[in-house]
């Protein structure tokens, strides 16, 4: 069967694999950082709760990540220095962010984490890197759920233009 047998954690990474392992546990241990951060300026309970769950996420993907990284002779990159805690009213009114703005931050860092494991699990040719990809894409998946539902009931979802039917189109217009 050659070099690749049925037993996928025992196969070597190829140089793609290899960088994008590394990669995304750069960019998960920086999100992690900016997900502390952002939770200083949070004044909003649920949206802590949505922030500590992205939290751990990050924390769990840059750990299974580094741990594949070590297991094939590769040195994760390093972990970032703890942030120092800051009260939100210590945060000046000009530089602090606003709950509303926070949730479109970790919105959109959902959905494009959702689209760089599309593109991992799509370059994979070991089975356990693209079944640890297609993970970690249901959890983003879920946490983003969580953050549009959370914007919807709390009024911080800012709708894009709808698009009416011609029909209603013409009864505006009169």
């Amino acid at each position: 069967m050659g070099i690749l047998g049925r037993n996928s954690k025992k196969e070597p990474l190829h140089y793609g694999e290899a960088y994008d392992v590394w990669l995304y546990s750069m960019g998960a241990k920086g999100c992690g950082s900016r997900y502390r951060a952002l939770k200083f300026h949070a004044g909003d309970k649920e949206l802590k709760d949505v922030i500590d769950d992205m939290i751990k996420q990050v924390e769990l993907e840059a750990a299974e990540c580094d741990e594949i990284l070590v297991h094939n002779g590769i040195v994760p990159s390093p972990s970032l220095p703890q942030r120092p805690e800051a009260k939100l009213e210590n945060i000046p009114v000009g530089a602090r962010f606003s709950d509303m703005e926070i949730v479109g931050m970790l919105s959109a860092e959902a959905a494009a984490g959702l689209i760089l494991c599309s593109q991992i699990m799509g370059k994979s040719i070991r089975e356990d890197i693209g079944v640890l990809f297609a993970k970690y894409h249901a959890l983003k998946a879920t946490i983003g759920l969580k953050a549009l539902h959370l914007s919807k009931e709390k009024g911080w979802l800012i709708l894009p233009p709808q698009v009416l039917e011609r029909t209603q189109l013409e009864e505006s217009r009169t």
